[in-house]
């Protein structure tokens, strides 16, 4: 699945139930991080995983209607 599949799966779009969306916002995330890592950027990887759940939230924010 695609980072865009992820994300749109992480709306409502689809129906999915929270736990779901959140699921998807976070492998969404992890998909930043991961292209982020194979970037040749320096990156500091333990930083990077704690910060995942707050991706996961910018996602998730990001994706309401305004």
């Amino acid at each position: 699945m695609t980072i865009g599949e992820q994300v749109l799966n992480a709306s409502t779009m689809y129906g999915h139930g929270e736990t779901e969306r959140r699921t998807y916002a976070v492998a969404a995330a992890l998909e930043v991080i991961t292209a982020l890592a194979a970037s040749g950027s320096s990156v500091n990887l333990e930083s990077e995983m704690k910060s995942l759940s707050n991706y996961a939230d910018l996602i998730q924010e990001a994706l309401k209607a305004k």
